[in-house]
């Protein structure tokens, strides 16, 4: 009895209203997962490459998929079955040059080229650094200099590498492509795999003789200062991108650029989140309750704020304008929020203590709230005691006849 096929949406894992990219990237997965030459004498993983194929054979081509979704496997039992077919399953139509380029691609060491020349202008590569700044620093921004060793373009061979009075020479390998294919066997025939010339790296070029100065690399190195601007409101983590101070371009493409990531240090009062600042700020109890001024320190210097009679303690309050300037317009600024908080006294002074004493007694008496409860206590039970007893009461009565 033959098996009974799977459901060709199951087999790539995909749902049935899945778009054309999604059943490729499946597939793609798939294919170099079981694919044959990955897996030499493995015939469970033949199986299932071919029963990954097929299902991607139909899915792919909208015709064929839509008959699938009418029919199901129906559609397709009697057809007979083309060149490189799978259990009499016709594969005419179905495009697999690019997923298998892309798994040859690994197996082989290769990479695909999207039609751009291997020898075209390339952009140079980014060079990345870091810098540490204050938490003032970030609020307000800054300027700060970096110290880099920098390539240039060789000034006795201008660039080219090759010494001078001499030129370059066209790649024998390549013929000046930078590009060399190579050509592999597999079960849907000849696949044609595009890979970076070995001899030339891609440049196309072959240099014989090269410039004394730059060793044949067509560049100098040297050290510069760079000077990095700091905008305000930068945070911890972000980076600044200074154009075209990268590594120099391949093939006359331009310079790469210079990527600064900024690291904040630590603030011992203030803390941020986005462009807000949040610091704590102690108060006296004298304070709290009276109210009064008290100073308290923001980024642009200390403030003076009334603090209100009765204040709790955890009371926040909301300096208007004293945060960070937002990176998009510098002109436009976060809060500061303050948190007070009522300090406790450690060390009191007799006179202290006595003044607290008196303040109780003013204030409700709280120090000698549960004396006063004892107290009670001992004069009801006091009470209970002078009551006299049944007998005592009858002796009076008989006494008085």
């Amino acid at each position: 009895m033959a098996e009974a096929k799977r459901d060709y949406y199951e087999v790539l894992g995909v749902s049935r209203d899945a778009d054309d990219a999604a059943i490729k990237k499946a597939y793609r997965a798939l294919a170099k997962k079981y694919h044959p030459d990955m897996n030499p004498g493995d015939k469970e993983a033949e199986k299932k490459f071919k029963e990954a194929s097929e299902a991607y054979a139909v899915l792919s081509d909208s015709e064929k998929r839509r008959q699938y979704d009418q029919f199901g496997h129906a559609a397709f039992e009697g057809g007979a079955g083309g060149a490189g077919g799978f259990g009499g399953f016709d594969f005419n139509g179905a495009d697999f040059s690019d997923i298998f380029g892309d798994i040859f691609g690994d197996l082989f060491g290769g990479s695909r080229r999207s039609g751009r020349a291997g020898n075209g202008p390339m952009k140079g590569a980014n060079i990345r650094k870091s810098i540490r700044i204050t938490f003032e620093e970030a609020v307000f921004g800054c300027e700060k200099e970096l110290d880099l060793i920098l390539k240039d373009p060789c000034e006795d061979c201008h660039g080219t590498g090759a010494k001078p009075g001499t030129s370059p020479e066209t790649c024998p390998k390549c013929g000046g492509r930078g590009q060399v294919v190579y050509t592999s066997q597999s079960f849907f025939g000849t696949v044609q795999n595009v890979q970076t010339c070995p001899n030339c790296g891609g440049s196309g070029k072959i240099i014989k003789e090269k410039c004394s100065k730059c060793a044949g690399t067509g560049y100098t190195s040297s050290r510069k200062k760079i000077k990095v601007t700091v905008p305000a409101g930068i945070d911890n983590g972000q980076s600044i991108r200074i154009r075209d101070k990268g590594e120099p371009g391949v093939n006359g493409g331009p310079r790469g650029d210079l990527l600064v990531e900024v690291n904040v240090s630590h603030h011992p009062i203030f803390q941020r989140q986005d462009v807000h600042i949040f610091s704590t700020v102690p108060i006296s109890f004298a304070v709290a309750a009276l109210g009064g001024d008290i100073r308290i320190k923001t980024v642009d210097g200390d403030v003076i704020y009334n603090v209100k009679p009765g204040t709790k303690t955890d009371t926040k309050v909301r300096l208007k304008g004293k945060g960070v300037p937002s990176l998009r317009n510098s002109q436009v600024r976060g809060d500061h929020y303050v948190t007070l908080v009522i300090q406790t006294p450690e060390r009191l002074s007799a006179e202290a203590k006595e003044a607290l004493r008196r303040f109780d007694e003013l204030s409700g008496n709280t120090l000698h709230q549960n004396d006063d409860e004892g107290n009670g206590d001992k004069t009801d039970k006091g009470e209970k005691k002078k009551k006299k007893g049944f007998m005592e009461k009858m002796k009076e009565a008989f006494e008085d006849n």
